[in-house]
Protein backbone atom coordinates (compact mmCIF):
# COMPACT_ATOMS: atom_id res chain seq x y z
CA UNK A 1 0.00 0.00 0.00
CA UNK A 2 1.11 3.22 -1.07
CA UNK A 3 2.60 5.90 2.16
CA UNK A 4 -0.67 7.99 0.62
CA UNK A 5 -3.47 5.29 1.35
CA UNK A 6 -1.78 4.42 4.55
CA UNK A 7 -2.46 8.14 5.80
CA UNK A 8 -5.66 8.50 4.10
CA UNK A 9 -7.13 5.29 5.51
CA UNK A 10 -5.33 6.51 9.11
CA UNK A 11 -7.04 9.98 8.84
CA UNK A 12 -10.58 8.34 8.12
CA UNK A 13 -10.24 5.71 11.06
CA UNK A 14 -9.38 9.00 13.59
CA UNK A 15 -11.68 11.12 12.17
CA UNK A 16 -15.01 8.52 11.91
CA UNK A 17 -15.98 9.66 15.25
CA UNK A 18 -17.33 13.20 13.73
CA UNK A 19 -19.40 10.87 10.78
CA UNK A 20 -22.71 10.77 12.31
CA UNK A 21 -22.56 14.48 13.11
CA UNK A 22 -21.36 15.71 9.60
CA UNK A 23 -24.16 13.19 8.37
CA UNK A 24 -26.68 15.16 10.43
CA UNK A 25 -26.06 18.29 9.25
CA UNK A 26 -26.37 17.10 5.50
CA UNK A 27 -29.76 15.58 6.34
CA UNK A 28 -30.70 18.82 7.87
CA UNK A 29 -29.75 20.69 4.26
CA UNK A 30 -31.89 17.77 2.58
CA UNK A 31 -29.05 15.85 1.22
CA UNK A 32 -29.12 12.54 2.91
CA UNK A 33 -32.59 10.74 4.36
CA UNK A 34 -32.54 11.54 7.67
CA UNK A 35 -34.40 7.96 8.75
CA UNK A 36 -31.45 6.17 6.86
CA UNK A 37 -28.37 7.48 8.43
CA UNK A 38 -27.78 4.30 9.87
CA UNK A 39 -27.11 2.71 6.56
CA UNK A 40 -24.50 5.30 5.64
CA UNK A 41 -22.17 4.27 8.74
CA UNK A 42 -22.39 1.21 7.83
CA UNK A 43 -25.36 -0.07 9.79
CA UNK A 44 -28.16 -2.45 8.24
CA UNK A 45 -31.54 -1.72 7.21
CA UNK A 46 -32.87 -4.95 6.40
CA UNK A 47 -31.69 -8.36 7.22
CA UNK A 48 -29.42 -10.42 4.86
CA UNK A 49 -31.07 -13.13 2.82
CA UNK A 50 -29.91 -16.73 3.30
CA UNK A 51 -26.71 -17.50 0.36
CA UNK A 52 -24.45 -16.19 -1.74
CA UNK A 53 -25.40 -12.49 -2.72
CA UNK A 54 -23.98 -10.32 -5.10
CA UNK A 55 -23.43 -6.55 -4.56
CA UNK A 56 -23.59 -3.86 -7.07
CA UNK A 57 -23.11 -0.31 -6.52
CA UNK A 58 -23.78 2.75 -8.09
CA UNK A 59 -23.63 6.79 -7.01
CA UNK A 60 -26.29 9.00 -8.63
CA UNK A 61 -29.31 8.42 -11.19
CA UNK A 62 -27.94 7.52 -14.35
CA UNK A 63 -25.37 4.93 -13.57
CA UNK A 64 -28.39 3.28 -11.08
CA UNK A 65 -30.24 2.98 -14.00
CA UNK A 66 -27.73 1.59 -16.02
CA UNK A 67 -27.52 -1.28 -13.53
CA UNK A 68 -31.38 -2.66 -14.20
CA UNK A 69 -30.36 -4.77 -17.21
CA UNK A 70 -28.04 -6.38 -15.50
CA UNK A 71 -29.61 -6.96 -12.88
CA UNK A 72 -32.80 -8.40 -15.07
CA UNK A 73 -30.03 -10.22 -16.77
CA UNK A 74 -28.33 -12.05 -13.47
CA UNK A 75 -31.77 -12.78 -12.36
CA UNK A 76 -32.56 -14.56 -15.16
CA UNK A 77 -29.20 -16.66 -15.12
CA UNK A 78 -28.87 -16.99 -12.12
CA UNK A 79 -32.06 -16.77 -10.10
CA UNK A 80 -30.28 -18.44 -7.20
CA UNK A 81 -28.15 -15.52 -6.33
CA UNK A 82 -29.49 -12.69 -4.19
CA UNK A 83 -29.01 -8.63 -4.95
CA UNK A 84 -28.33 -6.37 -3.27
CA UNK A 85 -28.10 -2.21 -4.35
CA UNK A 86 -26.19 0.54 -2.89
CA UNK A 87 -26.25 4.31 -4.29
CA UNK A 88 -25.37 7.05 -2.58
CA UNK A 89 -28.00 10.35 -3.34
CA UNK A 90 -31.17 10.59 -2.21
CA UNK A 91 -32.55 10.96 -5.65
CA UNK A 92 -30.96 7.78 -6.76
CA UNK A 93 -32.30 5.88 -3.72
CA UNK A 94 -36.11 7.12 -4.52
CA UNK A 95 -35.87 6.10 -7.98
CA UNK A 96 -34.20 2.70 -7.57
CA UNK A 97 -36.45 2.01 -4.40
CA UNK A 98 -39.41 2.74 -7.46
CA UNK A 99 -37.74 0.61 -10.04
CA UNK A 100 -36.15 -1.98 -8.70
CA UNK A 101 -37.54 -5.82 -9.20
CA UNK A 102 -38.99 -7.13 -6.42
CA UNK A 103 -36.80 -9.12 -4.31
CA UNK A 104 -33.87 -6.94 -4.89
CA UNK A 105 -32.60 -5.37 -1.67
CA UNK A 106 -31.42 -1.40 -1.89
CA UNK A 107 -29.17 0.28 0.84
CA UNK A 108 -27.17 3.65 1.05
CA UNK A 109 -23.99 3.06 0.35
CA UNK A 110 -21.67 3.29 3.59
CA UNK A 111 -19.37 6.79 4.14
CA UNK A 112 -15.26 5.98 3.53
CA UNK A 113 -14.70 5.10 6.88
CA UNK A 114 -13.12 1.82 8.63
CA UNK A 115 -16.19 1.45 10.93
CA UNK A 116 -18.45 2.15 8.57
CA UNK A 117 -17.08 -0.12 5.62
CA UNK A 118 -16.63 -2.75 7.94
CA UNK A 119 -19.82 -3.21 9.40
CA UNK A 120 -21.58 -2.90 5.72
CA UNK A 121 -18.95 -5.59 4.98
CA UNK A 122 -19.76 -7.77 8.05
CA UNK A 123 -23.29 -7.43 7.80
CA UNK A 124 -23.59 -7.92 3.79
CA UNK A 125 -20.99 -10.34 2.68
CA UNK A 126 -21.22 -9.87 -0.59
CA UNK A 127 -19.88 -13.05 -2.96
CA UNK A 128 -19.32 -10.55 -6.07
CA UNK A 129 -19.08 -6.49 -5.82
CA UNK A 130 -19.93 -5.00 -9.18
CA UNK A 131 -19.03 -1.63 -9.16
CA UNK A 132 -20.66 1.17 -12.29
CA UNK A 133 -18.54 4.40 -13.35
CA UNK A 134 -17.87 4.64 -9.79
CA UNK A 135 -15.78 7.12 -7.45
CA UNK A 136 -12.80 5.35 -6.45
CA UNK A 137 -13.31 4.98 -2.32
CA UNK A 138 -10.03 3.89 -0.88
CA UNK A 139 -11.37 2.23 1.82
CA UNK A 140 -14.15 0.56 0.38
CA UNK A 141 -12.04 -0.98 -2.11
CA UNK A 142 -9.06 -2.23 -0.46
CA UNK A 143 -10.86 -3.47 2.50
CA UNK A 144 -13.47 -5.42 -0.14
CA UNK A 145 -10.00 -6.33 -1.69
CA UNK A 146 -8.51 -7.37 1.57
CA UNK A 147 -11.76 -10.29 2.77
CA UNK A 148 -10.72 -11.92 -1.11
CA UNK A 149 -14.32 -10.41 -2.47
CA UNK A 150 -14.27 -10.51 -6.48
CA UNK A 151 -14.40 -6.66 -7.54
CA UNK A 152 -15.38 -5.66 -10.81
CA UNK A 153 -15.55 -2.33 -12.31
CA UNK A 154 -17.83 -1.71 -15.32
CA UNK A 155 -18.58 0.95 -17.68
CA UNK A 156 -15.96 3.14 -16.18
CA UNK A 157 -15.21 6.22 -17.06
CA UNK A 158 -12.53 8.75 -16.16
CA UNK A 159 -11.83 12.23 -17.48
CA UNK A 160 -9.01 13.71 -18.37
CA UNK A 161 -8.76 15.91 -14.99
CA UNK A 162 -9.69 12.71 -12.95
CA UNK A 163 -6.58 11.10 -14.76
CA UNK A 164 -4.14 14.03 -14.18
CA UNK A 165 -4.73 13.94 -10.27
CA UNK A 166 -4.34 10.56 -10.08
CA UNK A 167 -0.58 10.35 -12.54
CA UNK A 168 0.71 12.34 -9.23
CA UNK A 169 -0.11 9.90 -7.36
CA UNK A 170 0.49 6.68 -9.37
CA UNK A 171 0.84 4.20 -6.42
CA UNK A 172 -1.85 5.03 -4.95
CA UNK A 173 -3.93 4.70 -8.17
CA UNK A 174 -1.98 1.16 -9.14
CA UNK A 175 -2.93 0.37 -6.07
CA UNK A 176 -6.88 1.15 -6.04
CA UNK A 177 -7.35 -0.39 -9.73
CA UNK A 178 -4.65 -3.46 -9.18
CA UNK A 179 -8.03 -4.38 -6.78
CA UNK A 180 -10.48 -4.97 -9.53
CA UNK A 181 -10.58 -8.23 -11.13
CA UNK A 182 -12.15 -6.81 -13.96
CA UNK A 183 -12.61 -3.26 -15.66
CA UNK A 184 -14.27 -2.87 -18.43
CA UNK A 185 -13.93 1.20 -19.37
CA UNK A 186 -17.30 2.65 -21.21
CA UNK A 187 -14.95 4.03 -24.30
CA UNK A 188 -11.50 4.35 -25.85
CA UNK A 189 -10.70 7.66 -23.89
CA UNK A 190 -11.55 6.06 -20.49
CA UNK A 191 -9.60 2.79 -21.46
CA UNK A 192 -6.82 4.83 -22.65
CA UNK A 193 -6.22 6.92 -19.14
CA UNK A 194 -6.91 3.90 -17.41
CA UNK A 195 -4.29 1.68 -19.10
CA UNK A 196 -1.51 5.25 -18.66
CA UNK A 197 -2.65 4.71 -14.72
CA UNK A 198 -1.91 0.97 -14.79
CA UNK A 199 -5.43 -0.51 -14.63
CA UNK A 200 -6.17 -3.12 -16.51
CA UNK A 201 -8.53 -3.37 -19.35
CA UNK A 202 -11.04 -6.62 -20.08
CA UNK A 203 -12.90 -4.66 -23.15
CA UNK A 204 -15.78 -1.99 -24.07
CA UNK A 205 -18.93 -1.85 -21.90
CA UNK A 206 -21.13 0.87 -21.51
CA UNK A 207 -23.86 0.01 -19.48
CA UNK A 208 -26.16 3.64 -20.63
CA UNK A 209 -26.09 2.39 -23.84
CA UNK A 210 -28.53 -0.56 -22.89
CA UNK A 211 -32.09 -0.62 -22.47
CA UNK A 212 -35.61 -0.51 -23.06
CA UNK A 213 -38.00 2.06 -23.97
CA UNK A 214 -39.00 4.18 -20.20
CA UNK A 215 -41.98 2.40 -18.41
CA UNK A 216 -45.11 4.62 -17.84
CA UNK A 217 -48.38 4.56 -16.28
CA UNK A 218 -51.66 4.75 -19.12
CA UNK A 219 -54.27 5.87 -16.73
CA UNK A 220 -51.89 8.52 -15.96
CA UNK A 221 -51.17 8.69 -20.04
CA UNK A 222 -54.68 9.52 -20.73
CA UNK A 223 -55.45 11.73 -17.93
CA UNK A 224 -52.86 14.67 -19.11
CA UNK A 225 -53.45 13.91 -22.69
CA UNK A 226 -57.16 14.83 -21.82
CA UNK A 227 -56.06 17.57 -19.58
CA UNK A 228 -53.54 19.12 -22.64
CA UNK A 229 -56.19 18.43 -25.35
CA UNK A 230 -54.78 19.48 -28.60
CA UNK A 231 -52.09 21.37 -27.72
CA UNK A 232 -48.69 20.51 -29.18
CA UNK A 233 -46.33 19.21 -26.40
CA UNK A 234 -42.64 20.17 -25.91
CA UNK A 235 -41.03 18.30 -22.72
CA UNK A 236 -37.36 19.85 -21.18
CA UNK A 237 -36.19 17.04 -19.79
CA UNK A 238 -33.90 16.56 -16.95
CA UNK A 239 -33.41 20.20 -16.72
CA UNK A 240 -30.69 21.81 -14.25
CA UNK A 241 -30.42 24.89 -12.51
CA UNK A 242 -30.46 27.71 -15.13
CA UNK A 243 -31.69 26.01 -17.85
CA UNK A 244 -35.55 26.12 -17.22
CA UNK A 245 -36.20 30.38 -17.17
CA UNK A 246 -33.42 30.07 -19.83
CA UNK A 247 -35.22 27.46 -22.41
CA UNK A 248 -38.87 28.46 -21.57
CA UNK A 249 -38.13 32.43 -22.08
CA UNK A 250 -37.49 31.44 -25.75
CA UNK A 251 -39.91 29.22 -26.18
CA UNK A 252 -42.38 31.65 -24.67
CA UNK A 253 -41.80 33.72 -27.54
CA UNK A 254 -43.32 31.50 -29.93
CA UNK A 255 -47.17 31.75 -31.25
CA UNK A 256 -49.02 30.09 -30.07
CA UNK A 257 -46.95 28.96 -27.28
CA UNK A 258 -46.64 25.06 -27.24
CA UNK A 259 -47.80 23.29 -23.62
CA UNK A 260 -44.68 23.28 -21.83
CA UNK A 261 -43.59 19.72 -19.60
CA UNK A 262 -40.75 20.77 -17.60
CA UNK A 263 -38.73 17.97 -16.21
CA UNK A 264 -35.64 18.81 -13.48
CA UNK A 265 -33.06 16.15 -13.04
CA UNK A 266 -33.56 17.06 -9.67
CA UNK A 267 -37.60 17.59 -7.98
CA UNK A 268 -36.47 19.13 -4.76
CA UNK A 269 -35.57 22.31 -6.68
CA UNK A 270 -39.66 22.46 -7.58
CA UNK A 271 -39.90 25.74 -5.48
CA UNK A 272 -37.85 28.04 -7.07
CA UNK A 273 -38.58 26.59 -10.73
CA UNK A 274 -41.92 28.02 -9.99
CA UNK A 275 -40.61 31.58 -8.99
CA UNK A 276 -38.52 31.46 -12.21
CA UNK A 277 -41.95 30.47 -13.98
CA UNK A 278 -44.08 33.16 -11.90
CA UNK A 279 -41.60 35.63 -12.95
CA UNK A 280 -42.21 34.84 -17.02
CA UNK A 281 -45.58 35.50 -16.00
CA UNK A 282 -46.57 31.72 -17.04
CA UNK A 283 -49.31 29.51 -15.49
CA UNK A 284 -48.27 26.78 -13.93
CA UNK A 285 -49.08 23.14 -12.48
CA UNK A 286 -47.42 21.52 -10.47
CA UNK A 287 -47.61 17.54 -10.50
CA UNK A 288 -46.38 17.00 -6.97
CA UNK A 289 -49.50 18.89 -5.72
CA UNK A 290 -51.87 16.46 -7.66
CA UNK A 291 -52.91 19.50 -10.04
CA UNK A 292 -54.30 19.32 -13.27
CA UNK A 293 -53.39 21.33 -15.90
CA UNK A 294 -56.17 23.70 -17.45
CA UNK A 295 -56.73 25.64 -20.46
CA UNK A 296 -54.79 28.38 -18.92
CA UNK A 297 -51.58 26.70 -18.04
CA UNK A 298 -48.75 27.33 -19.65
CA UNK A 299 -46.12 25.59 -17.86
CA UNK A 300 -46.69 21.58 -16.41
CA UNK A 301 -44.11 21.26 -13.69
CA UNK A 302 -43.26 17.50 -13.37
CA UNK A 303 -41.26 17.42 -10.30
CA UNK A 304 -41.93 13.53 -9.78
CA UNK A 305 -39.59 10.59 -10.23
CA UNK A 306 -39.74 7.53 -12.23
CA UNK A 307 -41.84 9.07 -14.60
CA UNK A 308 -40.05 10.48 -17.68
CA UNK A 309 -41.33 7.63 -19.81
CA UNK A 310 -45.05 9.29 -19.17
CA UNK A 311 -43.66 12.48 -20.12
CA UNK A 312 -41.54 11.78 -23.31
CA UNK A 313 -44.64 9.74 -24.55
CA UNK A 314 -46.63 12.75 -24.48
CA UNK A 315 -44.21 15.18 -26.50
CA UNK A 316 -44.31 16.48 -29.66
CA UNK A 317 -40.74 17.77 -29.64
CA UNK A 318 -37.70 17.03 -26.85
CA UNK A 319 -35.23 19.56 -25.24
CA UNK A 320 -32.86 17.67 -23.40
CA UNK A 321 -31.35 19.61 -20.29
CA UNK A 322 -28.00 19.55 -18.70
CA UNK A 323 -26.06 20.23 -22.06
CA UNK A 324 -27.01 24.16 -22.24
CA UNK A 325 -24.56 25.33 -19.29
CA UNK A 326 -21.81 26.67 -21.75
CA UNK A 327 -24.73 28.98 -23.44
CA UNK A 328 -26.33 30.29 -19.75
CA UNK A 329 -22.70 30.65 -17.99
CA UNK A 330 -23.10 27.71 -15.88
CA UNK A 331 -20.75 24.92 -14.98
CA UNK A 332 -20.22 21.61 -17.10
CA UNK A 333 -23.08 18.87 -16.50
CA UNK A 334 -21.93 16.88 -19.52
CA UNK A 335 -25.38 16.19 -20.94
CA UNK A 336 -28.22 13.26 -20.06
CA UNK A 337 -29.47 10.24 -22.24
CA UNK A 338 -30.22 10.68 -25.42
CA UNK A 339 -31.31 7.32 -25.96
CA UNK A 340 -34.22 7.65 -23.53
CA UNK A 341 -36.46 9.88 -25.79
CA UNK A 342 -34.71 7.93 -28.73
CA UNK A 343 -36.31 4.61 -28.28
CA UNK A 344 -39.48 6.26 -28.07
CA UNK A 345 -38.68 8.02 -31.74
CA UNK A 346 -39.07 11.57 -30.31
CA UNK A 347 -37.09 14.43 -31.70
CA UNK A 348 -34.73 16.04 -29.73
CA UNK A 349 -32.68 18.78 -29.42
CA UNK A 350 -29.80 19.68 -26.87
CA UNK A 351 -26.93 21.43 -26.63
CA UNK A 352 -23.27 21.95 -26.65
CA UNK A 353 -22.27 20.13 -23.66
CA UNK A 354 -22.99 16.62 -24.17
CA UNK A 355 -19.40 15.05 -23.02
CA UNK A 356 -20.25 12.41 -20.94
CA UNK A 357 -22.29 10.79 -23.56
CA UNK A 358 -20.23 9.52 -26.80
CA UNK A 359 -23.25 8.18 -28.25
CA UNK A 360 -24.48 11.20 -29.16
CA UNK A 361 -21.85 12.28 -31.87
CA UNK A 362 -23.07 9.13 -34.02
CA UNK A 363 -26.65 10.49 -33.05
CA UNK A 364 -26.42 13.58 -34.31
CA UNK A 365 -24.53 11.94 -37.81
CA UNK A 366 -27.57 9.67 -38.09
CA UNK A 367 -30.10 12.64 -38.03
CA UNK A 368 -31.52 11.93 -34.61
CA UNK A 369 -30.25 14.45 -32.46
CA UNK A 370 -29.97 18.18 -32.76
CA UNK A 371 -27.53 20.26 -31.04
CA UNK A 372 -27.77 23.57 -30.54
CA UNK A 373 -24.87 26.27 -30.18
CA UNK A 374 -27.04 29.04 -29.60
CA UNK A 375 -30.42 29.25 -27.67
CA UNK A 376 -31.50 31.79 -30.30
CA UNK A 377 -31.75 28.17 -32.51
CA UNK A 378 -34.67 26.93 -29.98
CA UNK A 379 -37.69 28.84 -30.14
CA UNK A 380 -37.35 28.78 -34.21
CA UNK A 381 -36.21 25.30 -34.66
CA UNK A 382 -39.06 23.95 -32.05
CA UNK A 383 -41.64 26.01 -34.17
CA UNK A 384 -40.51 24.03 -37.47
CA UNK A 385 -40.62 20.87 -36.20
CA UNK A 386 -43.88 21.64 -34.34
CA UNK A 387 -45.37 23.20 -38.12
CA UNK A 388 -43.66 19.95 -39.91
CA UNK A 389 -45.29 16.88 -37.98
CA UNK A 390 -43.71 14.91 -41.01
CA UNK A 391 -40.28 15.71 -40.57
CA UNK A 392 -40.17 15.54 -36.76
CA UNK A 393 -41.34 11.85 -37.11
CA UNK A 394 -38.50 11.11 -39.57
CA UNK A 395 -36.10 12.00 -37.12
CA UNK A 396 -37.77 10.52 -34.55
CA UNK A 397 -37.68 7.09 -36.54
CA UNK A 398 -33.57 8.39 -36.88
CA UNK A 399 -33.06 8.46 -33.46
CA UNK A 400 -34.65 4.86 -33.00
CA UNK A 401 -32.87 3.18 -35.19
CA UNK A 402 -29.20 4.80 -33.93
CA UNK A 403 -30.69 3.95 -30.47
CA UNK A 404 -31.44 0.03 -31.59
CA UNK A 405 -28.25 -0.10 -33.44
CA UNK A 406 -26.46 0.71 -29.84
CA UNK A 407 -24.46 -1.81 -27.91
CA UNK A 408 -23.45 -1.26 -24.48
CA UNK A 409 -22.02 -4.29 -24.21
CA UNK A 410 -23.77 -6.39 -21.58
CA UNK A 411 -23.01 -9.86 -22.76
CA UNK A 412 -19.31 -9.20 -22.52
CA UNK A 413 -20.47 -7.85 -18.91
CA UNK A 414 -21.89 -11.30 -17.80
CA UNK A 415 -18.62 -13.03 -19.87
CA UNK A 416 -16.60 -10.96 -17.78
CA UNK A 417 -18.78 -11.52 -14.50
CA UNK A 418 -19.81 -15.42 -14.49
CA UNK A 419 -16.40 -16.90 -13.87
CA UNK A 420 -16.13 -14.80 -10.66
CA UNK A 421 -19.54 -15.93 -9.45
CA UNK A 422 -20.21 -18.44 -7.02
CA UNK A 423 -21.10 -22.17 -8.23
CA UNK A 424 -24.92 -22.57 -8.35
CA UNK A 425 -26.28 -24.29 -5.09
CA UNK A 426 -23.37 -22.73 -3.28
CA UNK A 427 -23.28 -20.69 0.16
CA UNK A 428 -20.61 -18.29 0.36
Amino acid sequence: MSLLLGTYRLLTRLLQPLAPRVLEGRARRGKEDPARLGERLGQAGVARPDGPLVWMHAISVGESLSLLPVIALLRERRPDLSVLVTTGTLTSARMMTQRLPEGVIHQYAPVDTPGAVAGFLDHWRPSLALFVESELWPNLILEVQERGVPLMLASARITAHTAEGWKKRPASARALLDAFARILPQDEASAGRIRALGGRDDGRVNLKLVGAPLPFDRKAFDRLSQAIGDRPVVVLASTHDGEEAALVQRLATLDPLPFLIVVPRHPERSGTIQADMAALGLAVAVRSRGEIPGPDTRVYLADTLNEMGLFLRLAEVVVLGGAFGPLIGQGPVGGHNPLEPARLARPTLTGPDMSNWSIAGAMVEAGGLEMLTDLSQLAPRVAALLADPDQARQIGRQAEQAAASADGGLELLWQAMAPLLPPAGGRR
